[in-house]
């Protein structure tokens, strides 16, 4: 089964780490070298926070795209209340 193109992706204990791209970011160079007197990973910090930034983006544009869909069905459950309600226990 194939999932949808904007799911989100989340790697399997075994999986393999994808490919590398080597890439030049620019820094001041205090930055840089507090960086590397913390022995920061100045690669695998911009990768994580990176990521975090494109889930969050991600996130922001799904929300875009369904928003119709969200306000229909969020007026939906306050007009009609959410299904099956009288039976519910707690």
């Amino acid at each position: 089964m194939n999932a949808p193109q904007n799911a989100p992706h989340f790697p399997t204990p075994n999986a393999k780490m994808p490919a590398k791209k080597a890439t030049n970011v620019s820094l001041a160079m205090d930055v840089y070298l507090d960086a590397k007197q913390l022995g920061i990973n100045i690669s695998q910090l911009c990768e994580q926070h990176l990521r975090a930034e494109i889930a969050r983006r991600k996130e922001l544009q799904w929300n875009e795209q369904h928003a119709g869909f969200i306000a229909a069905y969020n007026g939906a459950m306050e007009t009609d209340g959410v299904a099956l309600q009288e039976w519910r226990a707690f």
